[in-house]
């Protein structure tokens, strides 16, 4: 698409056998996809309240006892090396620091002495669901409100906004401005005529692969995000992995 049309979403279809109701039948999903928050882990998210909060970019590098996290479905091989090179080739920024994923809980500070209760929250969050299956299909755009194109979740959208909703309570309490909508980001503040060929590029990309948790990613330095803890659903009882007084917990993928 040449121009950035308010309303318009992924371009395919819904396939007939998988549907999500819930997001067919939600009009903000279905006909105005204006959900620029928490695009790609550099967006702008909403103000929020609480003790947690919005990242502040201008905020300054040596707050010590600060974090900035965010909780996030990582896409799986071999879809998210396809959807990093995507990104590289499309001249994305922010493809180094970001890998591919569905947002569930978007840039974030948070005290590093409120970490262990924030992974008991995410583990008894993942605890009670099962695995299900995201299917991908076709490009959209949140043009002209948000430089963004990203791929279209054609399934498992409904099980993500239920997963946002409980990440997004207790200690991670955070009420958004935009309506939720699950998405992997391809291209965001790159030029019009790059989002015109990523919408374009993208517009027969598919794939499909079973969620099995979550994980809790962190900003780092270099302002690369990195895993630092995967949540597997099915365990209720599961006790956080983490290393109390506010220490880094071990990264790595596990998704």
């Amino acid at each position: 698409m040449a121009e950035g049309v308010p309303g318009r979403a992924a371009r395919p279809a819904r396939p007939a056998d998988d549907p999500d109701p819930m997001f067919d039948a939600h009009p903000t999903f279905a006909a105005d996809p204006s959900y620029p928050a928490d695009a790609t882990f550099a967006g702008h998210p909403a103000p929020v309240t609480g003790p947690a909060r919005v990242t502040d970019p201008d905020r300054p590098e040596d707050v010590a006892d600060l974090a900035d996290i965010g909780v996030a479905i990582g896409i799986p091989e071999p879809y998210r090396t396809q959807l990093q090179d995507w990104r590289e080739r499309l001249g994305d920024p922010n493809a180094s620091l970001i890998v591919p994923h569905v947002t569930l809980l978007g840039p974030t500070t948070v005290r590093l002495t409120d970490l262990p209760a924030i992974e008991a929250h995410l583990s008894r969050a993942a605890g009670p669901n099962d695995p299900f299956t995201i299917r991908l299909a076709g490009s959209g755009t949140f043009r002209p409100l948000s430089p963004v194109v990203f791929v279209a979740l054609v399934a498992g959208a409904a099980r993500c906004a239920e997963l946002a909703a409980a990440v997004r309570s207790g200690p991670l309490d955070r009420p958004l401005t935009f309506a939720y909508h699950p998405h992997v980001t391809v291209a965001h503040d790159i030029p019009e005529d790059g989002l015109d060929n990523a919408y374009e590029a993208l517009a027969d990309y598919s794939a499909q692969f079973d969620v099995r948790g979550f994980g809790l990613y962190e900003r780092g330095a270099d302002l690369r995000w990195r895993q630092l803890r995967f949540f597997p659903f099915g365990r209720p009882g599961d006790a956080p992995r983490s290393a109390g007084g506010g220490h880094r917990a071990g990264v790595g993928s596990q998704e």
